[in-house]
């Protein structure tokens, strides 16, 4: 017997982004498909960028949850195209970036406000932060940097 999909993206929405503990690799949009192949589950991701070291983490992480749920054959299948895009993380997720003080991504290029304390008054410091999908930027009212996930 196997366990149902709606079980399996119920426990993958328990697995945190290794770079974002936040917000979950479902929110984050990159799990594209959960189906059974005969008897070995098959979860198919997009990482957030090509290259991206957090993959490795992810698909580990995926495969413990997968065990401590009594699925024991589990293949991880990347699938590039398309390509991962921010509109793909989940309103949620976009909340739960906010709430951690990451500026969640915004189609005009820069984040509507500070994550911290609201204030629309800021500026990019650098367009590269601490991980390659997110930049730096500084509020002018509460003079906190805070991260920005970059649109793509």
């Amino acid at each position: 017997m196997t366990t149902s999909t709606e079980h399996i993206w119920n426990f993958l929405e328990q697995v945190p982004d290794p770079e974002i503990p936040a917000i979950s690799i479902v929110d984050l949009g990159i799990i594209r498909d959960v189906a059974w192949l005969n008897d070995r589950l098959q979860i198919t991701i997009t990482p957030t960028y090509s290259g991206c070291p957090a993959t490795t983490v992810i698909g580990l992480e995926i495969e413990k949850a997968a065990h401590s749920n009594g699925i024991e054959n589990i293949d991880i299948k990347q699938q590039i195209n398309p390509a991962w895009t921010t509109d793909w993380i989940s309103e949620r997720g976009k909340k739960r970036l906010k709430a951690y003080g990451i500026a969640p991504p915004n189609p005009s290029g820069g984040p509507e406000c500070c994550p911290q304390c609201g204030a629309q008054d800021v500026e990019r410091i650098s367009q590269f932060g601490s991980t390659p999908c997110k930049a730096q930027w500084r509020c002018h009212e509460c003079l906190e940097p805070f991260d920005y996930f970059k649109c793509h």
